[in-house]
């Protein structure tokens, strides 16, 4: 399938997953400067060994999640699984930060983006889209 078959809903789906990846990736700059601050505070003290730790995670996971978000972007079918597991955990997530947490405003921060990629990639277009993504190259399809 080519990039000009790709619908737009679909590249609207991976542009809000690269953003999330972005953030992730915003957040391991974060952590990293903090973990050359000595004594920052915070919750729990973590030292730089464990702040450095918990960067290289986050760095790991968001390139993942940048890697779907790209791929979409470029029409390949293999990065809409790994994008939509992602929301479903974001989903998730915001669940916790709304509820048992009491942080509504960043459960929404999270939840808002991840049922925005989850409405785009099961519309009509969408399934239409990863329905043919398992078809052969040169099984004859019917559009």
């Amino acid at each position: 399938m080519s990039i000009e078959a790709v619908p737009r809903t679909v590249r609207i789906a991976g542009v809000l997953t690269t953003l999330q990846a972005v953030a992730g990736l915003i957040f391991v700059v974060a952590l990293l400067v903090r973990g050359t601050n000595t004594g920052s505070g915070g919750v729990g003290e973590f030292g730089s060994a464990q702040t450095y730790g918990e960067a290289g995670y986050f760095a790991l996971l968001s390139a993942g999640v940048l890697a779907a978000g790209l791929g979409m972007l470029n029409g390949k079918h293999w990065a809409r699984t790994p994008a939509l597991l992602l929301q479903l955990m974001l989903l998730g997530t915001a669940w916790y930060a709304m509820g048992p947490s009491g942080q509504p405003v960043i459960g929404l921060v999270l939840a808002v983006p991840a049922i925005a990629v989850l409405w785009f990639m099961f519309n009509r277009e969408g399934r239409r889209w990863s329905y043919y993504g398992n078809a052969a190259p040169d099984a004859d399809r019917e559009d």
